[in-house]
């Protein structure tokens, strides 16, 4: 089996694929781990499915925080005796980056895309709700030419309760009406259909820029995606790991090219 780490500000995503289908899925939070935390956790998360470390032939790792992947990549030597690939700068993608500085574009942006392109004839548009909400276009010559960058949903709700004096914190969810009949349901209708709005609006414009005349498909990804994308007319479908099955695409060409 092939361990998928993908770190992300908010989250850590851990996948373990047979082939290419995936058969165990984490979700936990992204903290400063050491070295022994970070492996004892994976330790147990295998043992919970009944997983044997020798089971796993390989890790792909990509991160957005920097400062984990030294005690990451450690942990993976220690306890579970692989070396990750890490999808950083210099890997090879496998498509062409068309942006003005491809070394501030984020791995996870990056596997998003090389997942997509197995699905979909470009071009694209991929919507990640992450931390931060993120839009990704793909030209129907298959290269990754740019998107958008828009405040994550949590940080829009987390925001309105800490920048008001009389609004309080709520869950994010889908309210029974767009007309909130108190405090709570106005608060969760804005930040809900606000969104949906801004999403579908984004999603649209993006769209028409990469003109073709033809449909352009969207996929939603990310920890909200299921939430929201279903709401957006402009999402086609929705696969919270996408990003996982970029990093064993990834990875798997990766070893065909290199050797193990």
């Amino acid at each position: 089996m092939l361990l998928v780490i993908d770190v992300g500000n908010s989250n850590t995503v851990l996948g373990l694929y047979k082939g290419t289908q995936v058969v165990h899925t984490w979700r936990v939070s992204t903290l400063q781990r050491t070295t022994d935390e970070f492996g004892l956790m994976m330790l147990q998360l295998f043992a919970y499915e009944g997983v044997q470390v020798a089971e796993i032939r390989g890790v792909a790792l990509c991160s957005v925080v920097p400062s984990s992947i030294y005690a990451i990549e450690k942990a993976c030597r220690r306890y579970i005796k692989r070396t990750a690939r890490v999808l950083g700068k210099g890997a090879h993608l496998g498509m062409p980056i068309r942006v003005d500085n491809p070394g501030e574009l984020g791995p996870d942006r990056v596997v998003n895309c090389i997942a997509a392109l197995h699905r979909f004839q470009p071009p694209f548009l991929i919507v990640d709700f992450g931390t931060a909400t993120t839009f990704d276009a793909v030209d129907a010559s298959g290269a990754y030419v740019g998107g958008a960058i828009a405040p994550g949903l949590q940080i829009s709700a987390d925001a309105l309760f800490q920048r008001t004096s009389r609004l309080p914190r709520v869950e994010i969810m889908e309210p029974a009406s767009p007309i909130g009949t108190n405090t709570v349901s106005a608060m969760q209708s804005g930040l809900f259909w606000g969104y949906v709005g801004l999403v579908d609006g984004l999603a649209r414009r993006c769209k028409a820029q990469l003109g073709t005349g033809e449909r352009v498909p969207c996929v939603a990804t990310g920890g909200l995606a299921n939430l929201v994308g279903r709401a957006c007319k402009e999402i086609d479908d929705v696969d919270e790991h996408l990003t996982l099955a970029g990093l064993q695409i990834w990875f798997d060409r990766q070893s065909a090219e290199e050797g193990p």
